[in-house]
Parts: structure tokens; C-alpha cells; sequence
């Protein structure tokens, strides 16, 4: 066939389609090149889920490409999972924003809407990491944008022609930039999944079809010996405030926005465009934060939290009534009076477990299993309450939950529980009468207060600062990353307390999974028994998946 020279509204809206059938096609692939090697690498998961949310607003769409571009960049941002899809959602904006006024892309428009993407990616990230999606997309831009020439006349198909070979370059070079990549043995998983994105315009345009799943950048069958040189523990000490307001200002003054926090704090997040903006940052200088804002544009609603103050724990137990099924997967009991909390969690005993605790509404998720920004939102709107609070419980959702509160009608504060034994404990300090910043403070405080660990079972061969990893070796996860790795399940979780459980802890909170074995529970309490008298131990039954045991430690 002969190339395109013009991609329309039609073309564009099967470029997604193409796009959303690639990620599909070469999901697992992209979650193995997961760095960490756990059994819930899910960032090819979380960019295919994302695009089925954009195909499923695009069904609604008119046939003009305003509508088309309004409906993908909706689509991505209720859409959006994990960390990878909230910057692809980013991606998806940048270029849709900067194409929906033409009636025919061309290549030069092309290169200006894939450098707007870029920038778009840049500023979904607080702290953005040279080695990751980030580069890939802007090397990509930058080798359009020369392909596209002063001129603008290059044809279409070889504007995506050098942004592909381009970024695919800069995927193979994305091992030196980041040294986690280098010692894996793999590229970068987001980078990956974005050069599908070309391949999906190169088949519309010239009929090349995508390529199909290789495991060409699969990582080697066998680890190196050497273990990677240990690191030591780092107490990390944060700024005392979080600072978050929605913005009102030009898409222009954003980066003057970003450059001012990224002098004063970190955490920073802000996210959206086309007028409106949400924006969270912590920091030491409140009034510098919102400084800022006002040199930007018009910020309000303006909440500031003490990320450094001391609560009394409030442990409380109540009986929620009776749930009713509600979309998204929430759980939905009648609507609360006062402050409601929704909690993400997966496995019939930890939902029970939140509900029992009194959670409003829980949402399926969790390790493998992140929701939609969609999903959550619906399950706040499903509380009716004015005030919710929202409890990730895995640090891949934190990103996705952090934009609610631009999006309901509702005051939402999302508490950033990144462990299940995080979130048990914020649940406790939950006061339903009290206001919403008092709640978000007081739960804040309870999360950070846990040690939070996990084991799994290793996937693939690795290395860790534990020593080499096998596939099927048992890895106990800290703080602080892989510690320990044993041959069995309770031989890692033994191993793993005797690491986190010190002289000054009072409470071990061990919650089992669907693969814990009676004997194996046995055997670790046992062992606290014996090794840690001191110590109160409570014991759950969570019924989560490939995590047979989730620890906190207070």
C-alpha cells in the first residue's frame, strides 16, 4: 500500500485500536521485564488496561477528531493504573491536546504532538528517572521533530519511521542509564510498551504490521554469581508537610510551577491540563508551596497536612452492616454520616477484615491487580459520603489514587498506605465523626508507623544483595527491598522478622495468604515465641494471592 500522508480523526481512533490489540498481544512480556523478580510484575497489565479504557470511551465518540481526542484523553485519565498508566494517560493527553484542532496530521504535526507527549510524561513524574519510558519518549520526540525538518515537509511515515528506530535505540540504552536494569539483565518495561504506540501508527500508515511478542529482551536464564554489593540502610527523613491544592492556571505556567517545588520538596505530583490542574507536593515551606501556586495561576482549596505529627491511637473495632454489591467492584455498604474510607485490598479475609473495621467500601486489588482510576472514583461517589479517605494499601496505586480528588464533587484525601499492614493500621486510627484533614493526619501518622513486609516466591533468576536468586526461591521483602531469600515460605518469613522485629517493637501483625500452610503459621510463631517473647503477635487469614504472608511490625 501506499503510506498515508495524513492520519484523520478515523485513522487515529485505529491507530488506539492497533495500540490497545499490541499492549494486549505483548502484556506479559512487558511484565517480566519487571526488574523486581516477584510474580506481580504488571506494568504491561496496567498500559493494556488503560488502553481498554480509552476504547471504551471511544465508542462514544462523534467521528470528528475533537471528539476522538477528547474521549482518549478522558479514556486514559479515568483509565489510568498504576504508575505506568498514569504516564502513558500523560503521553496520551500531550499528543491529543496538541492535535485536536486539525482536521489532518501530518508528520510535522506528528513530531510536535509526540514532543508535546513527552513533556507531558516529564511532568506526571515528581522526580522524573533518565533510564525509564521517560527517555524513550523524549529521544523519540526529538528524532521526529529532526525528521520533520525546518520545513515541516518530511511525509508522515517517516516522521514515525525515525521516532521508532530512535526509540528503540534509546530502549537498548536504557541498562546504562539505570543501573536496577543493568543488573536485572532487562530493558526498560514502560519504554517497551510505549514504542507499541509507533508500531500501531507505522501499521496504519504503511501497513507494517506490529511485531509479535519475542523474547528477545527477556532477561538471562541464569543470574551472575556476584551478588550486587550491598547497600546500607537509610534512614530517610522527609519534609514535615504535605501541601495540595487544585490549580487554576495555564498549561504555560506549570513547569514554573514544578521548578519552584523541585527546590523545596518532593513527593511532588501534579497532574491534568486544559485549565485545571492538581498539585501535591511535601515540603518544609508551606508558604513557599503556596507561593507558587499563586504565581501560577489561582489555587484553592488548599489543605495542608503535619506529616510529622504525633497521634494517639485510637484501636477500635466496628461492625459494618451488611455490604451491598456496587459497580468497579467496590463493596458498598449503607452511606456513612461523617468520614467515610475506602480501601483497596484483595482476598476475601482482608476484605472482610477492612469492612470489619469499618471501611465504607473496598475495591478489589492490590499486588497484579491494580485498579482504574474510574473504578475507585466510582467506589467514592458510592459512599455518600462528603469526606472519604482512601487507602491504596501497594504503592502502585498511590499515583492512580492521588488524582481523586480532582475529579469528585467530594473531599478526598488519599492516605499513601503502600502495605496492607499499613492500611490495617490507618483503618484503626479512623475517627467517622472527625473531619476529613484530622482523619488524613491521624491515619497518616498510624501508617507510617509499621514495618511492612512481605514474602513471595521468585519468578526468574536475579540478584539482590542477599545473594543470587533461582526461580522458585523463596524472597522476603522489607523496607528496604529483598532481605532475605530461603528455600521455603516460612523458613523467608522467620528470616525476614529476625530483620525487622527489634527490641523496641511491641506488635507482629502476620496476615496469611491462600498458599499459607497451617504448619508453616506454626512454625513462625514458634519461632517469635521463642525469639521475640516481648513481643504481641496477631494472626489473619487475608486470602491474598502469591503472597502467602503480609508482616507488620509496630
Amino acid at each position: 500500500m501506499r503510506p498515508l500522508e495524513h492520519l484523520g480523526a478515523g485513522e487515529l481512533r485505529a491507530v488506539l485500536a492497533g495500540y490497545r490489540d499490541a499492549l494486549r498481544a505483548h502484556r506479559e512480556p512487558i511484565n517480566r521485564l519487571n526488574v523486581y523478580p516477584v510474580p506481580d510484575g504488571d506494568t504491561g497489565t496496567n498500559m493494556a488496561l488503560t488502553l481498554d479504557s480509552v476504547m471504551a470511551e471511544l465508542e462514544d465518540a462523534g467521528p470528528d477528531m475533537v471528539s476522538v481526542c477528547t474521549a482518549i484523553a478522558h479514556g486514559s485519565l479515568m483509565g489510568a493504573r498504576g504508575n505506568s498508566g498514569v504516564i502513558l494517560s500523560q503521553i496520551l493527553r500531550g499528543f491529543t491536546t496538541t492535535v485536536r484542532e486539525l482536521d489532518l496530521v501530518d508528520g510535522e504535526a506528528f513530531a510536535r504532538a509526540l514532543q508535546a507527549a513527552a513533556e507531558g510524561a516529564y511532568q506526571a513524574v515528581g522526580r522524573p528517572v533518565e533510564g525509564t519510558i521517560l527517555t524513550v519518549v523524549r529521544e523519540a520526540a526529538a528524532a521526529a521533530a529532526a525528521a520533520a525538518g525546518h520545513d515541516g515537509a518530511a511525509p508522515l511515515v517517516d516522521v514515525i519511521d525515525a521516532a521508532r528506530n530512535e526509540g528503540a535505540a534509546s530502549l537498548a540504552r536504557t541498562p546504562e542509564l539505570l543501573d536496577v536494569l543493568r543488573q536485572a539483565g532487562v530493558v526498560d518495561a514502560g519504554g517497551s510498551g510505549f514504542l507499541l504506540l509507533l508500531d500501531a501508527a507505522l501499521e496504519v500508515v504503511d501497513g507494517r504490521p506490529v511485531p509479535r511478542p519475542s523474547p528477545v529482551h527477556a532477561p538471562p536464564s541464569e543470574p551472575s554469581r556476584t551478588p550486587a554489593p550491598a547497600s546500607a540502610p537509610v534512614a530517610v527523613q522527609g519534609p514535615r508537610f504535605e501541601v495540595m491544592f487544585l490549580l487554576e492556571a495555564d498549561d504555560e505556567a506549570v513547569p514554573g510551577l514544578r521548578a519552584a517545588w523541585d527546590a523545596i520538596g518532593d513527593s511532588i505530583a501534579v497532574v491534568g491540563g486544559e485549565g485545571m490542574w492538581s498539585c501535591h507536593i511535601h515540603t518544609d515551606d508551606i508558604g513557599a508551596a503556596v507561593e507558587a501556586g499563586i504565581e501560577a495561576g489561582r489555587p484553592r482549596q488548599i489543605r495542608v497536612a503535619d506529616l510529622a505529627g504525633q497521634v494517639e491511637e485510637e484501636a477500635w473495632v466496628r461492625q459494618a452492616s451488611s455490604p451491598q454489591p456496587a459497580p468497579g467492584g467496590a463493596e458498598r455498604p449503607a452511606a456513612p454520616a461523617g468520614t467515610a474510607v475506602v480501601v483497596v485490598a484483595n482476598g476475601e479475609g482482608l476484605q472482610e477484615l477492612f469492612r470489619s473495621l469499618g471501611a465504607a467500601a473496598v475495591v478489589t486489588g492490590g499486588q497484579s491487580m491494580n485498579p482504574s482510576t474510574a473504578e475507585l472514583l466510582e467506589a467514592v461517589e458510592a459512599t455518600g459520603a462528603e469526606r472519604v479517605v482512601v487507602l491504596p494499601n501497594n504503592r502502585n496505586i498511590v499515583a492512580v489514587a492521588e488524582q481523586l480528588d480532582g475529579l469528585s464533587a467530594r473531599s478526598v484525601r488519599v492516605v499513601p498506605s503502600r502495605a496492607v499492614p499499613e492500611g490495617l493500621a490507618a483503618l484503626l486510627a479512623h475517627d467517622a465523626d472527625a473531619g476529613v484533614e484530622e482523619n488524613a493526619k491521624a491515619m497518616a501518622a498510624a501508617a507510617a508507623a509499621v514495618v511492612a513486609g512481605e514474602v513471595t516466591q521468585a519468578v526468574r533468576p536475579s540478584t539482590c544483595p542477599a545473594g543470587p536468586i533461582t526461580a522458585g526461591d523463596w524472597l522476603g521483602i522489607g523496607p528496604g527491598g529483598i532481605e532475605v531469600v530461603e528455600g521455603d515460605a516460612a523458613a523467608a518469613t522467620v528470616a525476614l522478622l529476625d530483620v525487622l522485629v527489634g527490641d523496641d517493637h511491641e506488635l507482629v501483625t502476620i496476615i496469611q495468604g491462600e498458599e499459607a500452610e497451617a504448619d508453616d503459621t506454626t512454625r513462625i510463631t514458634s519461632w517469635l515465641a521463642e525469639r521475640r517473647p516481648d513481643v504481641e503477635v496477631e494472626v489473619y487469614r487475608g486470602g491474598q494471592p502469591l503472597y502467602p504472608y503480609l508482616l507488620g511490625v509496630e
